[in-house]
């Protein structure tokens, strides 16, 4: 009997790990796309060279998604918090380093000085409860990461 029924719980241990979803199924609708980290010419800190730096976050989903609260942080600890923003379904939104004007695609850090390491670093995006829910990490090579 004892053979039995670790045959059958074997067999039903089987099953299960043959129904979990792939990595695909199971990867979040909410990612970081790419990062643009060493924006081009000299590191000057000018406004127009801080936001050719950027993180840009996809909605792989096929609905809007509210990101009120979300967060996007560096290894150091600079974060950038979303305010009342929704993504569109299969829709990216770029944050960029500098000043500027927010729009439906394209949000603004309001930072004086960079964010993004040249020479290597992560992006983290974490939900309002704090959970990572992605990241990005490169190295001191190239000028921007697809994720």
């Amino acid at each position: 009997m004892r053979k039995l029924i670790t045959t059958a719980v074997a067999a039903c241990a089987g099953a299960a790990v043959l129904m979990s979803p792939t990595a695909a199924e199971a990867a979040p609708a909410i990612q970081i796309y790419r990062v643009y980290y060493n924006s081009p010419g000299s590191d000057t800190g000018s406004n127009s060279n801080l936001n050719a730096e950027w993180v840009q976050i996809i909605n792989r989903g096929t609905t809007s998604r509210q990101l009120k609260d979300w967060k996007i942080k560096d290894k150091t600890g600079y974060t950038y918090t979303f305010g009342s923003f929704t993504l569109g379904a299969k829709k990216t939104v770029t944050v960029h380093t500098g000043k500027g004007t927010n729009t439906a695609s394209h949000r603004y850090w309001g930072r004086s000085w960079y964010v993004w390491n040249n020479s290597g670093d992560t992006a983290y995006l974490r939900n309002p409860s704090g959970t990572l829910i992605d990241f990005c990490s490169w190295g001191s090579s190239g000028s921007s990461k697809y994720c």
